[in-house]
């Protein structure tokens, strides 16, 4: 059993934030991310607007809106003089103001219109079914956000049910050959302390789509996370590691010894990890879904 004293890391949002920002910078996650953006998506987006003067588009737990730009960087090139109704949709307040500084700053949003939404994507989907007129959507994505929603099959059929004629549903996940499976299929038990769905992966969402008898596509994501410093006793930086790997704030002074133990041994293992270099790389592999209509 978890021990009384562990909590959530994500019911402490400056914690949380600060475990985020350190895994971004040990991991490659984000670089994995723009050489899909750059190599994939221009195919991916490649019949959404033929014949159209506006498209829309809704981001799901777009953050601060670094990703979501650079695919709507691609979206203007494809399609210039396009007008874009941007929906964004992010429960956090800090977040959406990182968001709104960055458009600021940059100077080629003369013909997007961006509307941000405050509020989760269950909220969003009350929001959407209370409209007379029902807004579709000819590009929807959701980028590492289904473990924060409580049913995952029933948020997709949601969202494919917002979908435009010709329009797509990008789904970006961990993959299910990666070390989050690994890990969280052995200690999920210890470690659930939260309502996320940690244990979805990309194999769960060709199961959910399969069922459906939707027609999508799969695309392999590789990535890693430099995890060195989580063996290193009394490292910040590791233990930070720790709490986003395991999603408990403050995990090595809340969890029993054994339990840290336990885990640190469990990231050396080939399925979670692999030695490179003389650093401990963890498997952090994404895959990209792109669902049609």
């Amino acid at each position: 059993m978890a021990a009384s004293s562990m909590r959530s890391l994500s019911s402490d949002n400056s914690k949380y934030l600060q475990a985020f920002h350190l895994f971004l910078e040990r991991s490659t996650e984000h670089q994995c991310m723009q050489d899909f953006i750059e190599k994939q998506f221009p195919d991916i987006i490649s019949g959404i607007g033929h014949g159209k003067t506006s498209l829309n588009v809704l981001g799901i737990g777009s953050g601060a809106g670094e990703i979501d730009l650079q695919l709507l960087s691609h979206i203007q090139r494809k399609y210039p003089g396009v007008r874009v109704n941007y929906d964004v949709v992010e429960p956090s307040s800090e977040q959406i103001s990182s968001y709104k500084e960055r458009v600021a700053k940059k100077s080629d949003l003369d013909h997007v219109n961006f509307t941000w939404h405050n509020k989760t994507s269950a909220e969003f989907e009350c929001e959407w079914n209370d409209r007379k007129e029902q807004k579709k959507y000819d590009f929807i994505h959701m980028i590492q956000m289904l473990y924060y929603v409580k049913d995952v099959s029933a948020t997709v059929k949601f969202f494919q049910k917002c979908m435009a004629p010709n329009g797509k549903l990008l789904i970006i996940i961990v993959s299910g050959s990666s070390g989050w499976d690994t890990l969280w299929k052995k200690h999920s038990h210890h470690l659930a302390v939260c309502d996320m769905n940690l244990l979805v992966t990309s194999w769960d969402m060709k199961q959910i789509l399969d069922a459906q008898g939707a027609k999508y596509e799969h695309l392999n994501l590789p990535s890693f996370m430099d995890i060195s410093e989580c063996f290193i006793q009394g490292n910040r930086n590791g233990e930070l590691l720790m709490d986003f790997l395991t999603e408990v704030c403050d995990f090595c002074k809340t969890a029993s010894p054994e339990m840290v133990a336990a885990i640190l041994e469990d990231l050396k293992l080939p399925g979670c990890s692999q030695k490179r270099d003389g650093k401990i790389l963890f498997n952090n592999n994404l895959a990209a879904i792109v669902v049609d209509p």
